[in-house]
């Protein structure tokens, strides 16, 4: 699998994988445990990732009100990490205002997690690269640093 762009089965595997191991005792690595520890905090998907032969091909459709589980988790992957690294620089500093203002740590993600799917949303309908300027104002603004 290749690290930076995974396929969608690859990205899913990966996450029905980490599962598996999670619930057989086996050993994770330190990705595959921040993957479990999202997961775990939504249960309403834990049917999806104990059938991976009925859901490795699902399909998602937002305009008929389905939430995408993968695509769910993997926000929640990448605001993780953007917050362990503080890239953009200062998110850091705003997921920790947003965690401060909700008491949680998961509506904090939830806060991060719109605002990065608001910034992928406008550059595919824009056809364009992400625009990190635009993801750090909407992420200032949704923290009230603005």
């Amino acid at each position: 699998m290749s690290l930076y762009n995974p396929t969608r089965d690859q990205a899913r595997q990966f996450l029905f994988d980490a599962w598996s191991k999670f619930k057989q005792h086996l050993s994770l690595t330190d990705l595959e445990k921040i993957a479990v520890e999202v997961i775990q905090m939504h249960p309403e998907y834990h049917v999806v990732f104990d059938s991976p032969e009925h859901f490795m091909h699902q399909q998602y459709f937002p305009e008929m009100g389905e939430t995408n589980p993968f695509l769910h988790i993997t926000l929640h992957l990448s605001v993780i990490e953007q917050i362990s690294i503080n890239q953009p620089i200062g998110i850091t500093q705003i997921y920790d205002k947003l965690r401060q203002q909700h008491s949680d740590t998961h509506l904090a993600y939830h806060d991060l997690i719109d605002c990065l799917a608001e910034t992928i949303w406008q550059a595919q309908r824009n056809n364009q690269a992400l625009d990190s300027e635009h993801y750090l104002n909407l992420l200032k603004q949704k923290s009230g640093l603005v």
